[in-house]
């Protein structure tokens, strides 16, 4: 089990795997980064961005 921060809060959330964290993070980024998940100008790039730096945040805890 790995415990990171939110990338934009200092929010800790727990998960088995990559995917189990993200699910876990869900939540927490609905309420507290709703601004994030609602930006229309996110693009598919921004996603995968995000993706591959959260992986790898995930992959060194």
């Amino acid at each position: 089990m790995k415990t990171l921060k939110c990338d934009l809060c200092e929010v800790t959330v727990e998960g088995e795997t990559l995917e189990s964290w993200m699910e876990a993070l869900l939540p927490h980024y609905k309420v507290a980064h709703s601004e994030v998940m609602n930006d229309s100008s996110k693009t598919k790039e921004d996603m995968e961005k995000w993706m591959v730096e959260n992986k790898a945040r995930f992959e060194a805890a």
